[in-house]
């Protein structure tokens, strides 16, 4: 027995000095820095989508007796016309998605080079997206108020209010009043973003182009566009996303009147206020698929398009490099 107890003894000091050491404490730390985040990552967001999934299967409130309904609420999902008819209104969005990406990518583009006053117009235009979604809902549902902010400015430009549309209650533009928030808000993200990769960009390959006899544009298409295919790939994915998910706008500027409720507005609706617990997660399942799609089918297209890009990229290299040899020598020769 004395002899067993020795052994643990040595057992446990030998730990001890071992965990003690240099070589112990980096594995210790090693092993808390892999158990930790994965601890906290299945505590927050795999339980909790483990146990939505599982409700998606039952008919049940937040509070009371649950009943299993199987694939009924998928069922309800697709037969209900205020739960997936409201995808259509995401068209919207990713309209307005579209808009914000073009618009981003030509200011960043010019905010690239030098240009008097850029700092200042960076900071005027990321401004926008440092603000609460709540604050901005409260600012542009006042904006669009009959009579307020905008319908003023359009009056000095001369229009009468009497032609003017209720932007916030007239469905034919409403939901186009509801995008222009999120194209305002947005957009200045993902130009810092662009102007990020494009500053990266070596300024030799534009000192070749010019010897090419490439202009601005040709710049952009040949040297621009395939170096930053990353970051683009990467915005345009945040954007479709972001327009299937859109919530802010509709749900604090109309509360998602006069046909602007969105997929997660009908959702919210469901969960909370007729406490559909079952249908609502089946509803967000739902969405996480068709994301999931969205962003599969957005990687094999921009693989396909910038395919050829590549193939360009890599001959007008070439064509660079004869070119600066040429240049060089012509320099060494004077």
């Amino acid at each position: 027995m004395s002899a067993q107890t020795g052994i643990a003894g040595t057992q446990k000091k030998g730990f001890l000095q071992w965990a003690r050491s240099r070589k112990g404490q980096q594995v210790i730390i090693i092993i808390a820095f892999m158990l930790i985040p994965l601890v906290l990552l299945f505590t927050f967001t795999y339980f909790p989508f483990g146990k939505m999934v599982g409700y998606s299967f039952y008919r049940m409130k937040y509070i009371g007796a649950r009943k299993f309904v199987g694939l009924d609420n998928y069922a309800s999902v697709f037969s209900r016309k205020d739960c997936f008819g409201a995808l259509k209104l995401s068209l919207y969005y990713m309209g307005g998605s579209i808009v914000q990406l073009i618009l981003a990518l030509y200011l960043a583009t010019v905010l690239s080079f030098k240009v008097k006053g850029g700092n200042i117009f960076k900071g005027f235009m990321f401004f926008p997206y440092l603000i609460n979604g709540i604050a901005i809902g409260f600012i542009f549902k006042f904006f669009y108020t009959r009579g307020f902010v905008f319908d003023t400015v359009l009056q000095w430009c001369g229009f009468e209010l009497e032609n003017l549309p209720y932007w916030l209650k007239d469905q034919s533009i409403n939901n186009i009043s509801l995008v222009g928030t999120s194209v305002w808000r947005y957009f200045g993200q993902n130009m810092v973003l662009f102007i990020g990769a494009i500053m990266s960009v070596d300024s030799e390959l534009y000192e070749a182009a010019m010897l090419d006899g490439a202009n601005r544009f040709q710049q952009f298409i040949y040297i621009i566009l395939p170096s930053i295919k990353t970051i683009v790939t990467l915005n345009v994915i945040l954007s479709i996303t972001g327009s299937l998910s859109a919530f802010e706008p509709p749900y604090v500027i109309t509360d998602g009147a006069n046909g602007t409720a969105t997929y997660f507005v009908v959702m919210h609706d469901i969960a909370h206020t007729s406490q559909k617990v079952g249908l609502a997660s089946a509803m967000a399942v739902v969405l996480l698929m068709i994301i999931f799609a969205a962003t599969i089918a957005q990687k094999l297209f921009f693989k396909y398009v910038f395919k050829n890009a590549e193939d360009e990229d890599f001959n007008a290299t070439k064509r660079r490099d004869r070119k600066l040899a040429k240049y060089a020598a012509r320099k060494a020769g004077r």
